[in-house]
Order: C-alpha cells, then structure tokens, then sequence
C-alpha cells in the first residue's frame, strides 16, 4: 500500500508541475492527491508497519501491533493535528491577501508610483529591484511583483524593454522574500512550524539574499538593452482616494507589526494577523464611507464606491485557488510524513550525498542536497519541496540547515519563470515566453543565487 500512495503522490506532483501543459490548475491534482492518499491510508491501516505519531513527534515503530480501534482513532488525531498545523499558515496568507486588498481598494500602491522620477533606465533597473527586495519582504513576494508590474505597465511603453525589467523584478522579489518570515509562502512555513525565528532568519539570510538581488542587476545594469532613457508613458491624472497613502502606510504596517506580536505574545502569527486585519479593516470602513473618501467629480460614482464594503471587495478578490492548492498539497505531505516515510527518504540523503558536497555546519546534511533543493525549485513548485523537508528533517528550531533552505527554496526559483509564484503570475502579465526568459534571465538568477549561496555559507560561520 506504501507503494500505491507514492505512486499516487508522484503522479499529482507530476500533473502540478504539467499545469501550463495539461491546462488544468493546479489546485485540481494537489486536491484529488491529498483525498486519495488519505484514503488509501485509511483502507490500509493494517498493513502499516509503523506510524509518525505528531502530537508527540515520535515515529511508532511498533505501530503494527496496535488495535485496530487504536490505529484509527491515531490516524485521526494525526489528520486533525496536519489540519490545524495547515489551518495555521493558510488563515494566515487569508488574512495577509486582504489588507493587500484593502490597501488596492484605496490605491494604496499608486503612491509607489511616485518614487520614480527619473527616465534613465539603469536608474528606473534600481528602482524597482530596489522595491521589490523591499516590498516583497512585507507583502510577499507574489504581490510584490503583481503591485510592480501594474506600476511598470503605466510608465514604460516599449514591451521588449519591459520584460526585461519583469526579469529582474522577478529575482529580486524571490531575493526579498526569502529572508523575511511573511515574504514567501516557504519561509512563513518555517516561521511559523517553529524551524526559524525572525531574528535569526534576518541574521543568516539579509545579506546573501540582498547580494542575490544585488549581484544579477549589476550585472544587467551594464548590458545594452538597459542604457540610454526611456520613453515615459504621459498618463492623465486618475480619480484616486485621498486616504491612498494613509492605507498603503497603515496596511504595510500592519503586517510588520505581526512578528513584532509573536515574540511578544508568544502567540501563533496568524493570531497577530487576524488583529492586524482588524485595525485595518476598521480604517478601510470608516474611510469608505465617507462622503469626500474619493476626490472624484462624479458624486455618484463616489457615493457608490463610499457604500461598498471595502473588507467584502478585498475579500472577493483573493486568491482562493492559491488557499487551496496549498491545503491539498500540505496535506498530501503531510500523509508521507504520517508513515514514516519522509524520515527514510532523509536517511538514505544523509547516507549518499555527504560526501558530494561539504557538510553543512554542525549538521549531517550535505549542503549539495540544499542546493539542489534550490535547483529542483526552479523546476517543480517550492511549497511541497519545503513541507517535504519539514517531514524528513528533525534538526531544531534556528538550526543553519533551516535558513540554507529558506534560501534556496526561496530564491531557486528565479532560475525558470514557472519556478516561483512571483514568475508564474509576471509570466501572465507580460506573456513573456519560457525560452526567452531562459535565455535571456535564468544565468542572471544563477549568478545571484549562487553568490547568495557562498554568502550564507559565510554567514554561518558568525552564528
């Protein structure tokens, strides 16, 4: 039975990773794998030699001898303990999509837009790689590059120039998000499955990730397609909210403040969110409905938008399919992991691979197997490849093994456009064609996550 649920997991990670081929999303196959390989586990409950307890972190060697009453009644303790443990991260990402919401409803990130004041293209390269490390490690790096490119879009009319900027905004969202405990979808599963603290996090990771931003556009700063001036998009004055930048202040704020809540509360972080998106919803309806919340002429059209929920706008427009993608495949992990089978998986990495690549710091894992974790990114999706680590490694919280994966995981990705989030949607966006990124993009991400990656090999050294 062991054979057929990994079978049936190969098979979803392969119709996840076909999704632009297959035309399916891939929320579809992470769902229907997660329901099968629970249910196959369930009707094969007696064949289970042994069984990864959760609540007390044990692997049941000895699980074969148990009751079938027994056995049950731990399987579901264990689906419930997976559920809520994915419960966690998923209202979490809920609630930090919809202060990102609420902050657009106001056009928030319009006032972004103000920041560039220049028609010099290696200028306007920094600006926004400069941005997008920054953004990125506040509201992520998949909004990141959304919020980006929209702005990118208004000012830069030439397309073939504009790619190339959505390249390397692509690398430097990755970059930001990577170091940050609410940057990524990686790192906030890490944070928040107490394997890294924000402090540390920071400390090992701020500076290779800021050199794998840094490193790729330098290097492009100098390539031709980047010298000269821009032609400037003239755009006509917009209806905009006078409460813009009030929301965009207040929003990312926010955010900001939910780490800051977990060290002192030393609750879990989607609790500090939920306040968080409290205090900012509470703005967003009293700004809504007011009579002067939009400086527009046309009073009915302000009046319009003063009487419409911005909480239930935001709310709408969320990524839902996003939510739960990540459901079905945390929970499919999460089933490997209940068998034990992540752990021997890890065992046989820790057997074969230290001798291929140097050890990391106090630990049995070969830095190779993290770098190729931060390879295999680029080519399948992060988030299991990051639940799966979770499952197959037991090193403690704050651990170098952690952060070396927050940062491969996290930045990996760049290296192909549907290797991350942040490429798939600027992928969309700009139609930009997988070769040309390929061609033109992918040995600038290389650069940078390499540089990145002998950065934090330093790094570790001080801690």
């Amino acid at each position: 039975m062991e054979a057929v649920i990994i079978l049936v997991f190969a098979l979803g990670y392969l119709a996840i990773t076909l999704e632009h081929s297959l035309k399916i999303d891939k929320l579809i196959p992470a769902l229907v794998m997660m329901a099968i390989c629970w249910a196959l586990i369930a009707l094969g409950l007696e064949s289970f030699p042994q069984w990864f307890d959760s609540g007390k972190h044990a692997l049941l060697e000895d699980f074969g001898g148990f009751g079938h009453e027994e056995k049950m009644h731990l399987m579901e303790e264990t689906l419930l303990h997976h559920l809520g443990k994915t419960a966690e991260i998923l209202v979490f990402l809920l609630g930090a999509m919809t202060i990102v919401e609420i902050i657009d409803y106001f056009d928030g990130f319009a006032t972004i837009k103000g920041f560039i004041k220049t028609k010099k293209k290696t200028k306007i390269l920094w600006i926004f790689s400069i941005l997008a490390f920054i953004l990125s490690a506040i509201i992520d790096n998949l909004t990141a590059t959304i919020v980006l490119i929209s702005i990118l879009q208004k000012i830069v009319k030439d397309r073939d120039i504009r790619i190339w900027y959505a390249g390397l905004i692509i690398i430097a969202a990755n970059a930001g998000g990577a170091w940050s405990p609410i940057g990524d979808v990686t790192t906030t599963m890490l944070w928040i499955g107490n394997k890294v603290s924000t402090g540390h996090l920071i400390g090992y990771l701020f500076l290779p990730s800021l050199l794998c931003m840094v490193v790729p556009s330098l290097i492009a700063s100098f390539l031709p397609v980047f010298k000269g001036n821009l032609d400037i998009v003239e755009e006509s004055e917009k209806t905009k909210s006078r409460f813009s930048g009030t929301m965009l202040y207040l929003g990312l704020g926010a955010i900001i403040f939910v780490p800051i809540f977990k060290v002192i509360t030393h609750l879990p972080p989607y609790v500090g969110m939920m306040l968080s998106l409290g205090v900012v919803a509470t703005f967003a309806e009293i700004y809504s409905s007011s009579k002067f919340a939009l400086s527009s002429p046309d009073r009915e059209e302000s009046d319009a938008h003063a009487h419409h929920s911005p909480v239930h706008t935001a709310l709408s427009k969320i990524e839902t399919p996003s939510i739960l993608f990540f459901l079905g495949i945390l929970m499919a992990v999460a089933a490997l992991e209940s068998l034990g089978i992540l752990f021997g998986f890890a065992d046989s990495l820790r057997e074969t691979m230290p001798q291929l690549g140097t050890e990391l710091h106090e630990g049995g894992v070969s830095d190779l197997v993290v770098l190729l974790l931060g390879v295999g990114s680029a080519v399948i999706d992060n988030v299991p490849l990051v639940a799966a680590s979770l499952g197959m490694f037991s090193e403690p919280m704050d651990h170098e093994l952690w952060h070396f994966i927050a940062y491969s995981a996290g930045t990996g990705g760049s290296m192909l456009i549907i290797g991350s989030a942040a490429g798939v949607v600027a992928m969309g966006m700009e139609k930009i064609d997988f070769f040309w990124y390929l061609r033109k993009i992918s040995w600038l991400a290389l650069a940078g996550f390499l540089v990145g990656a002998v950065a934090f090999m330093f790094t570790r050294t001080l801690f």
